[in-house]
């Protein structure tokens, strides 16, 4: 992939909707933030992230939308802070990964549930790290007005329908030999687009246990 086709999936990520939404990658969380400087840096480490997978990626997994535990203050979908600081998974080889929520929010960095199940499963069947990419049908944090930005809230149709245009540009980065969708949302929207996918349960609620199943039947 080219810096100019990066960068411009990049941008067109700058165009979210209005409303109770959070946009990692060009918004700043005033409350939750450890500076100014944090999109530059979740910019920064999505592109990392894009680059060492595209040409590599046999996998591509579409989850509902990002989450506040997650890509919220990582810039990567269903990866969370903890997960990067720690390198366990080998997430990102080109650039060292920065948290960018603040130590008295959260002292060892966010932890989501949905990434840690996610990526060891993946991770126990054999599946490399950068032989699978993650995103979300989509792509911009939802949250609930309510609760304010360290929550989560499904997005409604209208915004599904905004995030449509992201999901088609990224399934065009990656020509995966398998495409798959956690729950209804995410294989709705690839639906639309003409793209076939697995539907698997998501592994929240009490689906880890099936997911980790369906998971492993689609890539052995």
């Amino acid at each position: 992939m080219s810096p100019k086709h990066l960068d411009n999936f990049v941008r067109l990520l700058k165009a979210s909707p209005s409303g109770a939404l959070f946009n990692p990658w060009w918004q700043i969380d005033e409350e939750n933030d450890v500076g100014r400087i944090a999109p530059i840096i979740r910019r920064r480490q999505l592109c990392a992230y894009v680059q060492e997978r595209v040409g590599r990626a046999k996998l591509l997994v579409i989850g509902e939308a990002l989450g506040y535990r997650g890509g919220h203050f990582t810039g990567i979908p269903m990866t969370s802070e903890r997960m990067l600081l720690r390198k366990q998974q080998n997430i990102l080889a080109r650039i060292k990964p920065r948290r960018t929520s603040k130590p008295s929010v959260c002292p060892h960095g966010f932890s989501e549930p949905t990434a840690t199940i996610v990526w060891g499963a993946l991770l126990k069947i054999g599946v490399l790290p950068d032989e699978f990419v993650l995103w979300n049908a989509f792509p911009w944090h939802s949250f609930d007005p309510r609760r304010g930005p360290l929550s989560n809230r499904m997005p409604n149709k209208s915004e599904q329908l905004s995030g449509c245009p992201v999901l088609r540009v990224f399934v065009e980065l990656f020509c995966c030999e398998q495409i798959v969708a956690l729950e209804k949302i995410a294989s709705a929207q690839l639906e639309q687009l003409g793209v076939n996918a697995h539907c698997v349960r998501h592994p929240a609620s009490g689906g880890t246990k099936l997911f980790r199943e369906q998971i492993a039947r689609i890539v052995r």
